[in-house]
C-alpha cells in the first residue's frame, strides 16, 4: 500500500476562556493512493481541524504529518504553499468560486498559478467540467449556475492541479439530498479516475458508506466504521 497521507499522534489543542480544550489527542491515520476515505463525525468533534492541518493550512499541532512520504513539520511557509499547490486540492462546503469568473476560468486558475499554459489550463478545465456534465455551463459565472452546478465547479477546480492528496470538508453539506448524491458520487468518480488519494469529512453516513473506508473522529482519536466500509 502507497500512503499518499500518513497522520501519526496528531494533536491540536486550543486555549479557550482561560482553559485547555484538546480537540485532536492522537490521531492516526493513513490513506492510500486512489482510496477515498470518509471522516465521520458530529459538528464539533474536530473534522475540520483535522483537515485543515492535513492540508497544511494550520499550525499549532504537534505529532507526524507526512504527504507522500515528505514531512510537513519540516516545511517552511514558502515551501507549505508550494506543497499545498503542487500536491493538494481542497473541496469545500461552500464553494468559494471567483463570482466575476466563468466556470471555465475558475478551473483554469489555479493552474495557471502553477505555472501550466493557458492553453494546456484551458483543455483541462474542459475536460473536467465536460466530465462533470458541465459542458454547456463553460462561460457560465457562478451565479447564473445552480448550486450543484456550483459544487461540481468546485470539485473540478480542487482537482484541477492533478492533486495526489484531495481534501473535502462537508463537500455536500449545503445542498439538498438529491443533489447531494449527485454532487457526491461526481467528485468520488472523478477522484478515482483521476487516481488521488482523498480524505472526505461528512456527518452524513448514507453518502460515508458509499465510499472505500469509513472512520469517525471520536474524542479526539480516529476509528474504523467497518459495519460502513465498501468491500475492497
Amino acid at each position: 500500500m502507497h500512503e499518499v497521507l500518513a497522520i501519526r499522534g496528531l494533536r491540536r489543542a486550543f486555549v479557550q476562556g482561560g482553559a485547555t480544550i484538546e480537540v485532536l489527542r492522537g490521531v492516526d491515520l493513513s490513506v492510500a493512493r486512489g482510496e477515498i476515505v470518509a471522516l465521520l463525525g458530529p459538528s464539533g468533534s474536530g473534522k475540520s481541524t483535522l483537515l485543515q492541518a492535513a492540508g497544511l493550512l494550520e499550525g499549532g499541532w504537534t505529532g507526524s504529518i507526512r504527504i507522500e512520504g515528505a514531512d510537513a513539520s519540516g516545511l517552511g511557509e514558502a515551501e507549505r504553499t508550494a506543497f499545498r499547490r503542487d500536491r493538494l486540492g481542497f473541496v469545500y462546503q461552500f464553494h468559494h468560486l471567483l463570482p466575476d469568473f466563468s466556470a471555465l476560468e475558475n478551473v483554469m486558475l489555479p493552474q495557471l498559478v502553477a505555472g501550466r499554459p493557458g492553453a494546456e489550463a484551458r483543455a483541462r478545465a474542459i475536460a473536467l467540467l465536460e466530465g462533470l456534465g458541465l459542458g454547456a455551463r463553460l462561460g457560465h459565472r457562478p451565479a447564473q449556475l445552480s448550486g450543484g452546478e456550483q459544487q461540481r465547479v468546485a470539485v473540478a477546480r480542487g482537482l484541477a492541479n492533478r492533486p495526489a492528496l484531495v481534501l473535502a470538508d462537508e463537500p455536500t453539506g449545503n445542498l439538498d439530498e438529491d443533489t447531494a448524491e449527485a454532487v457526491l458520487a461526481a467528485f468520488v468518480g472523478l477522484a478515482r479516475e483521476e487516481g488521488a488519494a482523498a480524505l472526505v469529512a461528512t456527518h452524513n453516513r448514507a453518502l460515508a458508506a458509499r465510499m472505500d473506508r469509513v472512520v469517525t473522529l471520536d474524542h479526539g482519536r480516529i476509528r474504523d466504521c467497518p459495519q460502513l466500509s465498501r468491500p475492497r
